[in-house]
């Protein structure tokens, strides 16, 4: 099960903190700064793997992907493979690329819901259900399209008893 997703800019901003268990704000502030504390302090060369038991408890890992001025960062137990959610990091990010044309940490800012949908398409109470990029945009371009719908409906007074929509 995946516990956790972060994404966190190089100055230890998070940009994105979904926990798929439940932990208090306070817990989750904390963890969040403890797993910035481990990235910033590894070298480049190292591995993309790391053992969390320390920050989430026994039987939890931590993968994580560099891309420019984000960490993106996925918290799993040992149901889940290693290389899969390295994996998924990358279905996530390539997706997002798509989403923004080339995303960049201010599309994460301004676009917080469309972020959300896009990991919400991916992954659904700490389970993967969707590895293919093509299908996730899909998914996405069409809640885009019926959010689009559902705002221009306006609502003018039909009589004083009533509306109806236009």
């Amino acid at each position: 099960m995946i516990k956790a997703v972060i994404v966190i800019n190089t100055e230890g901003k998070p940009r994105l903190a979904k926990f798929y268990e439940f932990q208090p704000v306070e817990k989750q502030q904390e963890l969040v700064r403890s797993v910035y504390g481990v990235l910033c302090s590894r070298a480049e060369i190292v591995s993309n793997f790391v053992e969390t038991d320390s920050i989430f408890g026994p039987d939890s890992r931590l993968v994580y992907k560099h891309y420019a001025t984000l960490y993106f960062v996925f918290v799993f137990d040992s149901s889940e493979n290693e290389l899969a959610m390295l994996d998924l990091i990358q279905v996530f990010v390539e997706t997002l690329d798509k989403c923004f044309k080339n995303v960049c940490e201010l599309d994460i800012v301004f676009n917080y819901t469309k972020l959300h949908t896009v990991l919400d398409e991916i992954i659904f109470g700490g389970q993967v259900l969707e590895t293919n990029s093509a299908e996730v945009m899909k998914a996405v371009e069409e809640i885009t399209r019926l959010e689009a719908a559902s705002n221009s409906i306006t609502l003018v007074p039909k009589s004083v008893s009533g509306w109806r929509s236009r």
